[in-house]
């Protein structure tokens, strides 16, 4: 009789077992999709704030330029893209203040075409806010066709501000750092036009 019941599972624990297995898969979905939103949202937050060695957007050069230099270094990494990329200058070492172009290579090793984008960020973290771009590739859309080979350039210059804290007036050697991931492409505005339903029509 004992055995019986030992081997008979109660309705109440099956549902129980059935909530608990429930609420791991809708734990799972949740998380994949925090993942994809993840990136956007914390680009979108480190660039307004600097956070995290997240350089700032700028429209115009810097109007002062110190005799002192700084050591530049980039780096360049990809994550789920048959890509190689790299910069093509690894150091440079600007004035304070200078305003300066290098240039980073992507290509498509694969036979197929695949869409990335990049995030950056500076370190140290304290000379994010410091690293002013004027032009950039990051956080744009961008697809290679395969075997295809884009060369795209920064425009950046170090703030002089960055000598005046004394969190930051020691810093000797910035590392600028790219990483392009993976991406479905964007529909075109035409694509999506002819996929909504015409007007007046249901």
């Amino acid at each position: 009789m004992s055995e019986t019941r030992s081997q008979t599972t109660p309705p109440a624990r099956r549902r129980s077992d059935g909530l608990i297995v429930g609420a791991c898969l809708a734990f799972v979905v949740g998380m994949v999709g925090m993942a994809y939103a993840a990136v956007p949202l914390y680009d979108m937050f480190c660039r307004v704030t600097g956070y995290n060695g997240t350089v700032k957007r700028v429209e115009q050069a810097s109007e002062t330029i110190l005799d002192r230099t700084i050591r530049v270094t980039f780096d360049a990494n990809v994550s789920g893209l048959p890509w190689k990329f790299q910069p093509v200058t690894r150091e440079i070492t600007p004035r304070i203040g200078e305003t300066v172009q290098v240039s980073f290579k992507a290509k498509n090793m694969s036979a197929a075409p695949s869409t990335g984008q990049a995030v950056f960020n500076v370190t140290p973290m304290q000379a994010g806010a410091y690293f002013n771009k004027v032009q950039c590739f990051c956080f744009t859309e961008t697809t290679l066709q395969p075997g295809e080979e884009l060369e795209m350039p920064v425009v950046f210059f170090v703030d002089p501000a960055i000598v005046e804290q004394a969190e930051t007036k020691g810093i000797g050697l910035i590392t600028l750092s790219y990483t392009f991931y993976a991406r479905e492409p964007s529909k075109p505005v035409a694509a999506l036009k002819a996929s909504a339903p015409e007007a007046g029509k249901l």
